[in-house]
């Protein structure tokens, strides 16, 4: 039984892509401080954030709801992503190695939803 949400391997990965993709903008240039750097950092934390938020959300329908959110900022970190290596910010195997972690994340959060949902009343 997990008793804290810190105890959770999808909040385990979900920090791992915040801290990832905060070590990724780390040499943007500076007009992109409040653009895409912000931007990115912000989703990507969010991930975590949200799953934590659920875990100590009471009921399932409220759990879920925010697992669900936690899974809207993993594909908007995506997204913020794929606009980095478009134009070349990033390189192509710096997002290949977080789009694995985000769809890892994606998939189990699909697999506590499923869950969750299939408890509620």
């Amino acid at each position: 039984m997990i008793n804290d949400f810190t105890e959770m391997p999808v909040w385990q990965k979900a920090m791992d892509i915040a801290e990832e993709c905060f070590n990724l903008t780390e040499n943007l240039p500076r007009k992109e401080d409040y653009a895409l750097t912000s931007q990115l950092r912000r989703s990507a934390e969010s991930i975590s954030a949200n799953i934590a938020e659920g875990f100590g959300r009471r009921t399932s329908k409220d759990k879920s709801r925010f697992y669900d959110i936690s899974r809207g900022s993993a594909f908007e970190t995506k997204s913020h992503l794929i606009y980095g290596v478009r134009v070349k910010y990033f390189q192509e195997s710096e997002y290949q190695k977080i789009k694995k972690l985000i769809e890892e994340v994606i998939h189990e959060l699909n697999k506590i939803t499923n869950f969750l949902n299939k408890t509620q009343p």
